[in-house]
Parts: C-alpha cells; sequence; structure tokens
C-alpha cells in the first residue's frame, strides 16, 4: 500500500480483532479512493471483510498478516455489532463490494483500464459485458477466469502486464484471492487492486440480488441463505453466533489485559 493510504488508514480506522478498518463515510470512502487511484506511484489493494471473513482471519494467520496490509473496508451488520461492542458505534457506511465497487466506476469519471482476474469464464465475461453498460467510459478487460491454477500465474500476470492495466479487480473467494495478489500483483501491474469475492456472480445476473427493501433492512444475508441453503447454511447458521461469541470474547479479553496492566482504556485506539 502506498504513503498515502497508510496514512489514512492509521487516521480514520476502527480496531476490530485487532484488524484495523476503515470508518469512513460512503462519500469519503469513494473520494479517497478515487484520489489513490490516480496516484503515479505505490499500490493500494482493497479488500472487505464481514463476519465469515473475519472467523477465518481468526483462524488464519497469514490471511491476517495480509489483511494488515490492504485497506480493508467493513461488510454487513457483523462488523456493525462489533463496532457497536467495541467503540460505542456502528460503521458509519455499509461498505460491501457488491455496491460499492459499481459505485466506485461511476464515481471515477477519468477513464481507466480495468482488468479482471476470477469467477468462471462465462461469468466473468457476462460481467466485464454489464460493466461496459454500467461505466462506458471505463475500458473493461477480462484477464483470466479464476482456474488458471499455481502453473498459470506467469501467464495472467504477464499479461496485466501487458494490457497496462490502471485497476484491477480479483474474484476468485476468500482468503484464496487476498493471498494471490499479496504474492503476484506488484505496482507495476496495478496501482489500485480490489479483492471482491462473489462480485462478479451479481454482477453478471448468474446470482440474484435480494430485493432493494431487503438490502435496505440489512437482512440480505436471509436473502442469500433462502437462495443457496445447501452452501451457506454453516456461515449464517453456525458462524453467526460463532461470530458473537468470539466478539465479546475478545472484548472482555481487552478488558482484562487493560486492568492487568493498569491502563486506561482508549476506545479509538484499541477495540475488538
Amino acid at each position: 500500500m502506498n504513503l498515502v493510504a497508510n496514512f489514512a488508514v492509521h487516521a480514520s480506522r476502527r480496531m476490530i480483532f485487532d484488524l484495523p478498518v476503515c470508518d469512513l463515510g460512503w462519500e469519503e470512502t469513494l473520494a479517497f479512493i478515487n484520489e489513490l487511484a490516480s496516484h503515479p506511484t505505490g499500490q493500494t489493494v482493497i479488500s472487505f471483510v464481514n463476519a465469515h471473513n473475519m472467523l477465518m482471519m481468526l483462524r488464519d494467520d497469514d490471511y491476517r498478516d495480509v489483511l494488515a496490509h490492504n485497506l480493508v473496508l467493513p461488510d454487513g451488520v457483523g462488523l456493525d455489532i462489533a463496532s457497536r461492542i467495541a467503540h460505542g458505534d456502528r460503521f458509519p457506511a455499509n461498505l460491501n463490494g457488491t455496491d460499492f465497487v459499481p459505485a466506485l466506476l461511476t464515481f471515477m469519471d477519468r477513464p481507466k483500464r480495468i482488468g479482471l482476474v476470477g469467477g468462471r469464464r462465462d461469468v466473468i465475461e457476462k460481467a466485464a459485458e454489464n460493466f461496459r453498460k454500467h461505466a462506458p467510459w471505463h475500458e473493461f478487460i477480462v484477464i483470466a477466469d479464476g482456474f488458471f491454477g499455481e502453473a498459470g500465474n506467469d501467464l495472467v500476470t504477464a499479461e496485466i502486464s501487458r494490457c497496462k492495466i490502471d485497476v484491477l479487480i480479483v474474484g476468485m473467494g476468500t482468503p484464496l484471492q487476498e493471498k494471490w495478489v499479496a504474492e503476484h500483483i506488484k505496482p507495476q501491474h496495478a496501482r489500485l487492486v480490489m479483492t471482491v469475492g462473489a462480485l462478479f456472480d451479481f454482477v453478471s445476473g448468474t446470482v440474484p440480488r435480494a430485493p432493494a427493501l431487503v438490502r435496505a433492512t440489512r437482512f440480505e444475508w436471509a436473502y442469500r441463505l433462502a437462495q443457496e441453503p445447501g452452501r451457506l447454511w454453516r456461515r449464517y447458521m453456525l458462524g453467526v453466533p460463532l461470530f458473537l461469541y468470539q466478539v465479546v470474547r475478545h472484548q472482555f479479553g481487552r478488558k482484562q489485559r487493560i486492568l492487568r496492566a493498569g491502563e486506561p482504556a482508549d476506545p479509538l485506539s484499541d477495540g475488538c
């Protein structure tokens, strides 16, 4: 991440499970990332974290290390609950990638060359087609689907370099996408990189979004569970209670550490 991004995350963040998570509002985040995308040097990698990602991070130190070097945005009601417990208030905005990335593409009025990596070939091609309709002043380039394997890493990075990408969007699932970007994507490949999970499925129309009213009431997770119960029941039915347990456990442990150290609590510099 470049120095501009490092400064902003340090200045405006909340610690969730000892990971700094950006707490800018919607408009401020769009403006800030647009500025980073136009910066002539360095690289910013953006990751979106929800309750499921956080539980994965607690079990995977390598994933935590990668996220600690990225600009992390909060996604979903789980992060709001954690923020309320640790800091007394929810995050200013729900910056989920499915809504935020299309909004950012329209916010960036200067044309960019945007590379796409991940998903099935038919899905990513359809996503690129819909992105072109959504923000036609940008050039969307399908670099590769998500099935190139270890042997294809050099070919994919060479194609990214050849296409002179400004913004790279990677959707290969967590934590694979974050680890792959950290290992293979350098500043010369793209100034701005976004790891977006299942975004291509939604943009392509392969997986339907919840109705607007459901999204507004923060119950999109329930809609997704109803759509894909076989794949998602563990994440929501088991993962949500486990996440809440970890939130309370971590906050209680923090208070105990403060009491043992004899130091006053600082809700702005530490927390869940």
